[in-house]
């Protein structure tokens, strides 16, 4: 879709931005940062992000569309290659690539991995992101930032950026601009997100899962909404199924005497409220499907696209 060229100006710019990298180096917090709103789950947990989200930044001169993705890691289980799958498809027909690492540590072989594909599939411009800047070692400073020159010398530009924080984040954007081709409007000035408002509360209400659980529950988990509608009385009604391997997750979840899943959908609601703009009533359901994210017909089932 493209917006009619008399709703931006001459000289206009646009462009899709593929935000890269291997899982917990920043890549949701940016773009919610560049952004200006949250539209991706963040958590410390790696690979919280599973789908592809776009994120829209609309002004006068520009439309930027971010391309969140998944980290790029060695996948184990099918869910997993279906996430490094869909971060790679969003490669190749991008107008310009970010490619984000956590600077405060040396690359890994995952981050190696990523700048070999980058040479290997796309010819768009890349800006190379050292994001936490502030956990880098001062002495560490020149051996870490040469370390990542070297896996793309083809880079167009690079930043030091505390995504967290917002730090450099107007300069990056710059850079951004700066790369990016005239090109028209794709999406309406008032959108941020592609995303329908019943996947992003399955998103809010699996980052407080993410958040409020331990050890091998929060990657065990998927939420599904059944139902979101608004009620005569104007509260927003969302039922939701939240899907675990094993039963013991299942007892984590709900907790003694359902405390845990009280205190999740407490959070998560006050999340969709924000989101939504008025009251929530949140209807929460734990379910045991055995071993889903190997399975492909449990996965299709639960939304997770097979590629």
């Amino acid at each position: 879709m493209i917006i009619e060229s008399e709703s931006y100006p001459p000289g206009h710019k646009s462009g899709f931005v593929a935000v890269i990298g291997r899982p917990n180096v920043g890549k949701s917090t940016l773009v919610n940062q560049l952004v200006g709103e949250k539209i991706a789950i963040v958590s410390p947990r790696p690979q919280t992000t599973r789908r592809r989200i776009l994120g829209i930044l609309t002004r006068e001169d520009a439309q930027v569309i971010f391309v969140d993705t998944p980290g790029i890691h060695r996948p184990r289980h099918k869910l997993g290659e279906i996430m490094v799958a869909t971060a790679k498809s969003a490669i190749p027909d991008t107008d310009l690539v970010l490619f984000v690492v956590d600077v405060s540590e040396p690359p890994t072989e995952e981050d190696r991995m990523i700048g070999d594909l980058l040479k290997e599939v796309t010819t768009a411009p890349i800006i190379l992101v050292l994001n936490k800047m502030d956990l880098l070692p001062p002495d560490k400073v020149k051996s870490h930032t040469e370390a990542y020159w070297e896996l793309v010398p083809h880079h167009r530009d690079w930043m030091m950026t505390v995504a967290t924080a917002g730090v450099n984040l107007d300069k990056l954007l710059a850079l951004i601009l700066e790369a990016l081709p005239e090109g028209p409007r794709y999406y309406p000035a008032d959108y941020v997100t592609d995303q329908p408002e019943r996947e992003i509360a399955a998103e809010l209400i699996r980052e407080q899962v993410l958040n409020l659980t331990r050890q091998e529950v929060p990657h065990a988990v998927a939420v599904v909404v059944e139902e979101f509608k608004e009620r005569e009385n104007g509260v927003v009604y969302i039922a939701a199924n939240i899907f675990v391997e094993k039963p013991s997750q299942k007892g984590i979840i709900i907790g003694n005497r359902g405390q845990m899943l009280r205190q999740i959908g407490e959070a998560a609601r006050h999340e969709i409220e924000r989101m939504v703009g008025g009251r929530v009533y949140l209807d929460l359901w734990v379910k045991v499907s055995k071993n889903w994210r190997r399975d492909e017909r449990e996965l299709r089932r639960l939304g997770y696209s097979i590629t």
